[in-house]
């Protein structure tokens, strides 16, 4: 049976906590979660595009309840701040969708010393929710990682990006994306093993949008990024991706299927997961590698200078 938003059940009375709304996906994510009662708290760095989402969900959910705390995962002082926004201001998270992301940008490091998509795709996030995670253990929070049909292009993770040192390869944008939403699915699927080991509430689980018409193509141009390739990219993937609307889908049917225990990973069922109705997605060995998992823990608590023990306090 298709599963489709019709099977969303009434959100109201849960907060959904969605980083990165100003882009296709994003938005796509807030409007349907509006729409069906949920309370939002949405990330951006930009104010003005964060007030424009804000402007569109309520243009169709007039009553939608949604705040907005500025956020930039490439800059662990600032998510720390924010983290610290949110756990002053409200008292539990049901949901926490860690959206954001950049893609193929240009060698870039960040403010503290990270190539920057596996700062901000990845070590961001890490922190984010090692820094939130009394208030998602304590809700019993659903945690859901977006990556990206990009994690097969990789066989492993240089665990040298995590070190201020930086890896000595030559920089390879498609290679540091794929290795960056590769961590986005070992994190969910670690984070799963950990809260059930603990014999937590919280459910892990990821998704993926297959190749959809969203400003995620974008975002390496818009920092210099891409050259005539990214270019390309962008305004060729119009031409054949689906939308940012069907995109959305396997995302969204992560975030709210009652049926997902932990640990599932959902995409479109199309040819090579590129798009389709959403299902289950194949995710690869790599992916599944509990040592992985546990050496890139290890390795994003050190980067980011932030513990994160699932089951204590």
């Amino acid at each position: 049976m298709t599963w489709t938003t019709d099977d969303i059940g009434d959100l109201t009375g849960r907060r959904a906590l969605i980083t990165g709304v100003t882009g296709g996906l994003g938005t796509q994510l807030a409007r349907e979660l509006a729409r069906h009662g949920a309370s939002l708290v949405v990330t951006a760095r930009d104010a003005a595009k964060a007030e424009a989402t804000v402007a569109t969900v309520r243009a169709e959910t007039p009553d939608a309840d949604i705040e907005v705390v500025s956020l930039d995962l490439a800059d662990l002082a600032d998510v720390r701040r924010a983290a610290d926004e949110v756990l002053e201001r409200w008292d539990r998270i049901d949901l926490a969708i860690n959206n954001a992301g950049i893609m193929i940008p240009p060698f870039r490091e960040t403010v503290d010393g990270f190539e920057l998509q596996i700062a901000t795709n990845h070590l961001g996030h890490f922190a984010w929710n090692a820094h939130l995670w009394p208030l998602l253990r304590d809700s019993s929070a659903r945690v859901v990682a977006v990556s990206s049909v990009a994690h097969t292009m990789v066989n492993g993770i240089d665990l040298r990006s995590l070190t201020t040192e930086g890896s000595p390869r030559r920089y390879k944008r498609w290679q540091s994306y794929g290795e960056s939403k590769l961590a986005n699915l070992v994190f969910s699927q670690e984070l799963d093993r950990r809260a059930s080991a603990a014999g937590l509430g919280v459910v892990s689980v990821a998704a993926h949008p297959g190749v959809a018409s969203t400003e995620l193509t974008k975002t390496g141009f818009g920092v210099g990024g891409g050259g005539p390739i990214g270019f390309l990219m962008h305004h060729g993937t119009h031409l054949v991706a689906q939308s940012a609307r069907a995109g959305s889908l396997p995302v969204l049917q992560a975030a709210t299927d009652p049926a997902l225990t932990g640990g599932e990973y959902l995409g479109p069922r199309g040819f090579r997961g590129m798009r389709g109705r959403p299902g289950t997605a194949s995710m690869t060995r790599t992916a599944r590698d509990p040592e992985l998992a546990r050496l890139l823990w290890e390795a994003s608590e050190r980067a980011t200078g932030t513990p994160f023990p699932v089951a204590g306090d």
